[in-house]
């Protein structure tokens, strides 16, 4: 028995170590997506939105082209899901063009306390798109954030209505992304749905830069590298939080993107908080924590944020495991599935 009950404390202690490891990768994960956010708003003021995105999914697509190779390559074009990732890409680039649009005049604090509002629009669209039934936590929720928006977009002082309404289009763009990010097939991998996506960025913003190209620095060129690398470190974090802690646990740390948001919008540009967007931001927060924890299938959470489904595997089938560089003799290998984990 005393055997038994050690093996048990040890096993509880082992998940409360990784739910523990959870919060704290899906807090730092928003914590660099919230830097992101903050570099590509520095960048907005003097360089074109298509060439920051341009480079900043370039540097993506060349991340998950070195982790999946060839293997990826060819997956990825194979995929049942690949049609509905490229109208998923296209809507996404719709949104971070509207989104870093609306940076210029608002303030990061503001955007990003608006853009949390897309897993709110979720629960109408889940409801119209895909007859889902919601719960009568998550229509509560509904009606909370609702309020929270509308008191955070402070409409008694709006001056100008445009910067806000762009943001709040490309939140609802968002919601449809998630929406669709629920009927991906479950066969394909976090890095394949990654790498559609941002192709279809690099292509549709190449297009445009014979028009839209401005010329920058080195310092502004590196930059845009820079959102890019912090941006791709924030999704691989956060895909790494919800395989060591539920979704039901993490819901409420999502929202520490707005912590993140408010301070950097301090510290960088000596931004005052307004009580009404502080109250705004926290009904939003209480809004989709309450929405998940009140969602009827809560697997299917739809992560702020997220560019790709954390259910998924990171990497594509064992069919393609590829050795790395000259490691075959000492029986390195690189898996594009990773192992997986016993429970015992």
């Amino acid at each position: 028995r005393r055997t038994a009950w050690h093996a048990a404390a040890q096993v509880g202690g082992m998940s409360q170590n990784r739910a523990l490891q959870g919060i704290a990768l899906c807090s730092l994960a928003y914590a660099f997506l919230a830097l992101q956010d903050a570099v590509i708003k520095w960048l907005v003021t003097d360089y074109s939105v298509f060439s920051i995105l341009f480079w900043r999914s370039l540097v993506v697509v060349g991340a998950c082209v070195i982790a999946g190779r060839m293997g990826l390559l060819r997956r990825a074009w194979a995929s049942v899901s690949r049609k509905l990732l490229i109208i998923r890409g296209l809507l996404s680039q719709l949104a971070w063009l509207l989104y870093y649009t609306a940076a210029k005049d608002l303030t990061l604090a503001e955007m990003t306390t608006l853009y949390f509002s897309a897993p709110i629009m979720v629960t109408l669209l889940a409801a119209l798109i895909l007859k889902e039934r919601a719960s009568r936590g998550q229509w509560i929720s509904l009606i909370i954030g609702f309020v929270g928006v509308v008191i955070a977009c402070r409409p008694s002082q709006m001056v100008d209505p445009l910067p806000i309404a762009l943001t709040l289009a490309a939140a609802l763009c968002w919601a449809f992304t998630y929406i669709q990010l629920r009927q991906v097939d479950p066969t394909t991998s976090v890095l394949e749905q990654m790498l559609i996506t941002n192709v279809v960025f690099v292509i549709c913003m190449a297009v445009t830069l014979p028009w839209t190209h401005t010329p920058a620095p080195t310092p502004a060129w590196l930059g845009m590298l820079a959102a890019g690398l912090v941006g791709g470190i924030g999704q691989f974090l956060l895909f790494a939080s919800f395989r060591r802690a539920t979704a039901t646990l993490l819901a409420p740390f999502e929202y520490t993107g707005l912590i993140w948001a408010f301070l950097l919008s301090s510290l960088i540009w000596g931004t005052s908080m307004e009580v009404s967007l502080i109250i705004g931001a926290v009904l939003i927060a209480v809004s989709g924590t309450l929405a998940m924890l009140s969602a009827r299938h809560p697997e299917s959470q739809d992560v702020v944020g997220a560019e790709c489904a954390v259910s998924q595997p990171l990497y594509p089938t064992t069919a393609d495991v590829q050795a790395v560089g000259g490691a075959e003799g000492a029986g390195v290998e690189a898996p594009l599935e990773p192992e997986p984990v016993k429970h015992r």
